[in-house]
Formats: structure tokens, C-alpha cells, sequence
């Protein structure tokens, strides 16, 4: 007797379900949990990475902040961090040609100073870089640096209503105090929240930065080709064979950066001042009222600070935007004094030392750190431990 095998018609549905009961939920929630703790440490001690004297973090890792974390809790205890924009991490130079090298040089020790600037940074942005990924930085001598270049116009001060597009998005205040010129939207903006909360968050992020050129997997799939690759090569590689577990090195001849490269040179072969600036005032800017708030957080953390101020190039500057421009720099070193902050409002450079508005060249950096090597009030404060 043939068996009957059943009709399917067009109308059949097949069910293909798995249900988990509670106990087999809480243990995916368990798997899930301890994933989200445990990934990010387990990767710092499977993952190589090298720094030695004169690190910095590496250009192409600037927006890496779970990888600037990781660098400031490796830090020896003694030494006194550097923080600040591309003028302390060193637009135009080579590592062994920035401020904290020469601090290092003068110092006798290669640690002394450790250069934690990261290039494209701004007050507003270095406030949530140091607040939500600083903790390692407490209870440490601090040199801040603050570049009133950020002042130079409602732009740069990010006042301003057009809305603009700038570095470090994800650092700047997503709520509140608000930016007029930043127009992310809610759910954008409540991502950022997020990342900043969950390490996990910021450790794929670092994955992006460090294996996938800045992408997320799915995007680093589907990014075109050029040259003799056309199309989208990356579609058919595999995602995990990108996961070297090294962070990489910087190159050691940046093209773009030190005494060979073609940038680096002196702003003007004349030095005569024509640069007019629309200088924003301290009570108006919100670059600056993220810098104050940066200086206090830091002292509520236990930090021992010095605030450098500049070395702007006032040798581009127009002589009727001179006087504002002094008016500015005093009121700012004012407030560090009532509000007790070691503060350095060190010398304009010789015209030639710099490559434009704030950046020295490398020896501008040397002469730089002379000066604060000379001054009474960095040596006092330096001599407290």
C-alpha cells in the first residue's frame, strides 16, 4: 500500500520558529551582558599596542577616543600629561619636534611629558574628550592648552547660526548647552549618548578606526573601488581576516609633517601683519565657556593645572586688530588669575618660527619650551609633587 504524502498548496504555511523559554532568555540575556563587559577588556590584552617616547596618537586615529583612553590608563603615574589641540599634538612637525619632546629634552627624561593632544580638537570638543574618556587623568599634573584661535570668529566659536560642519562632532555637547551651528538629529545625537555610556560602543568604534578605515563593517563592504580594483572589492573579503590585533604605528616620514616636508615653512617669507579677525568676546563665546568649564573640571578631579596661553602669531595680525586681540588675551589670563589657575601667557616666537595663526614650527617648539622651562611660574609649579 503506497503512502499518502500530502498536498501543498499555494497557500501553505510553513512555520519555522524557535521559542525560548525564560530560562533559556536570561541565559542568552547572561551571554549577551557579559559579552558587552567583558569584549572591550579581553581585547586590550589580546590587542598590541606599541608607543615608546614621543607618542602620540596617530592622524589617522584621531577620532579613535576609546584607543585615547586606553593610552592615558597606561600612562606611568609620575609623569604630567599635555593636553590640548594640534598645537600640542603637532600639525606641522614630527613627533620628536613637538612641545612635550623639547619639555622631555629639557627635562632630562623621556616620560616626562607625555603629549595626549589630539589633532582637530577645539575647547568645546576637548571638554567632552577629557570629561567622558579623561578619567585616567586624575589626580595628575596637567599643562592645558588654550589656543585662543577658537575666539577668531563666530565660525571657529561655532556661534555662529549657519549651520557648519566640524571634527569631533561626537565630542561636542549633544543636548545642552546647545550649538547653533550643529544640526544633528535626535537620533543621531542620542547614539552619541550612548557610546559615551557603553564602552562596548566606543571599543567597535576603535574596531572601525583601527581595521576598517574609519567605516562600519557594512559600509567598509560596500566602499568602491579605484584604480585597477573597480567595483567593490571589499564585498567578498572576510570582515574578521581585517583584525590584526595591532594598533598601527604612525608612519615614521610623514610626507606632510617635519623639516622635509613641503608645509613645513614659515608663514610668510615678509612677516608683515594682514590678517583681520572677527574676535569673538569672552561673555559671547561658547568656545570659551567650555574651556572654563574644562579648567574646573579638571580641578574637581584633583588635577594640578597650568594653563599655556598660545603662542598665537600676532606678527599676521593687522595692526587695528592688534588691540583686540591683547584685550582678549588679558581678560583671559585674568580669569585664570581670580580663579587661582598657574597660568603662562608666554612671548610671541620670532615671525619665522611659525607656519600660520597658532602652529610654531620645530623650532618654535624648542624655543617654546625654553621659555616655559624659564619662567618662574613653571618652574613653581612644576617643583610641586
Amino acid at each position: 500500500m503506497k503512502a499518502q504524502v500530502p498536498k501543498v498548496g499555494l497557500d501553505t504555511v510553513f512555520v519555522n520558529e524557535l521559542r525560548l523559554t525564560g530560562r533559556q532568555w536570561l541565559l542568552v540575556g547572561g551571554l549577551v551582558l557579559a559579552f558587552v563587559l567583558l569584549a572591550p577588556r579581553v581585547w586590550k590584552q589580546a590587542e598590541r599596542f606599541d608607543t615608546g617616547p614621543d607618542y602620540r596618537l596617530p592622524y589617522a586615529l584621531s577620532k579613535d577616543y576609546w584607543l585615547y583612553e586606553r593610552r592615558l590608563q597606561e600612562l606611568a603615574s609620575a609623569s604630567t600629561v599635555v593636553i590640548g589641540d594640534s598645537v600640542v599634538w603637532g600639525e606641522y612637525v614630527l613627533p620628536d619636534g613637538t612641545l612635550p619632546h623639547f619639555l622631555n629634552q629639557a627635562a632630562g627624561q623621556p616620560d616626562a611629558f607625555v603629549n595626549a593632544g589630539v589633532n582637530g580638537l577645539f575647547p568645546l570638543a576637548l571638554e567632552g574628550l577629557v570629561e567622558h574618556y579623561g578619567g585616567a587623568l586624575r589626580h595628575r599634573k596637567v599643562i592645558l592648552h588654550c589656543n585662543l584661535l577658537w575666539m577668531s570668529s563666530p565660525k571657529a566659536d561655532l556661534s555662529t547660526r549657519k549651520e557648519e560642519r566640524f571634527n569631533h562632532a561626537r565630542l561636542v555637547p549633544q543636548f545642552s548647552p546647545r550649538i547653533p551651528c550643529y544640526r544633528a538629529d535626535a537620533s543621531e545625537r542620542l547614539g552619541v549618548v550612548m557610546e559615551r555610556n557603553l564602552p562596548v560602543l566606543s571599543w567597535v568604534n576603535h574596531l572601525q578606526c583601527v581595521s576598517f578605515d574609519q567605516k562600519s563593517i557594512p559600509d567598509w563592504t560596500l566602499e568602491p573601488g579605484s584604480g585597477e580594483l573597480p567595483g567593490h572589492p571589499n564585498t567578498y573579503k572576510n570582515p574578521l581576516a581585517q583584525l590584526t590585533f595591532r594598533v598601527p604605528a604612525a608612519s615614521a616620514s610623514d610626507p606632510e609633517r617635519g623639516p622635509a616636508s613641503a608645509r613645513h615653512k614659515p608663514w610668510s617669507t615678509t612677516g608683515e601683519g594682514s590678517t583681520r579677525f572677527d574676535w569673538v568676546t569672552l561673555d559671547a563665546s561658547l568656545q570659551w565657556a567650555a574651556f572654563q568649564r574644562l579648567t574646573h573640571l579638571l580641578r574637581g578631579r584633583g588635577n594640578d593645572v597650568l594653563v599655556v596661553v598660545g603662542p598665537f602669531n600676532e606678527h599676521l595680525l593687522a595692526e587695528e586688530n592688534r588691540a583686540p586681540y591683547h584685550q582678549l588675551r588679558d581678560n583671559v589670563a585674568a580669569w585664570l588669575k581670580e580663579n587661582r589657575f598657574a597660568r603662562i601667557v608666554p612671548e610671541p616666537l620670532p615671525s619665522a618660527l611659525y607656519a600660520d595663526a597658532s602652529h610654531p614650527l620645530t623650532e618654535g617648539y624648542r624655543v617654546l619650551a625654553q621659555q616655559l622651562q624659564n619662567d618662574p611660574a613653571f618652574q613653581a609649579w612644576n617643583a610641586r609633587r
